[in-house]
């Protein structure tokens, strides 16, 4: 018996941020949030905590997995400037 694809598993959420262990900086995974967002990606924080800006990781869909680590790296490796300008989609 073959079986059917299930399209709903391009929507399984992936974790492709997360705050180092004891982290307190949420605002690093409001940044990261802004940055895929900013390209297009649709984000979901997730958290321990009752108050949603205090999100612990960062998911997307398991469709934009790849694109969300790049950009993530990214802007890692070219600092705090260069999230800025991947922010706003400017291109160096």
């Amino acid at each position: 018996m073959e079986s059917t694809p299930n399209p709903s598993h391009n929507l399984d959420l992936v974790t492709v941020f997360r705050l180092a262990e004891g982290g307190v900086e949420e605002t690093e995974v409001l940044m990261v949030r802004q940055l895929l967002e900013s390209n297009g990606i649709a984000t979901v924080l997730v958290g321990d905590s009752p108050l949603p800006n205090l999100a612990e990781e960062v998911r997307v869909a398991s469709t934009d997995v790849e694109r969300a680590q790049q950009l993530i790296a990214e802007a890692l490796s070219v600092g705090p400037a260069g999230a800025e300008e991947a922010q706003s989609g400017e291109q160096p």
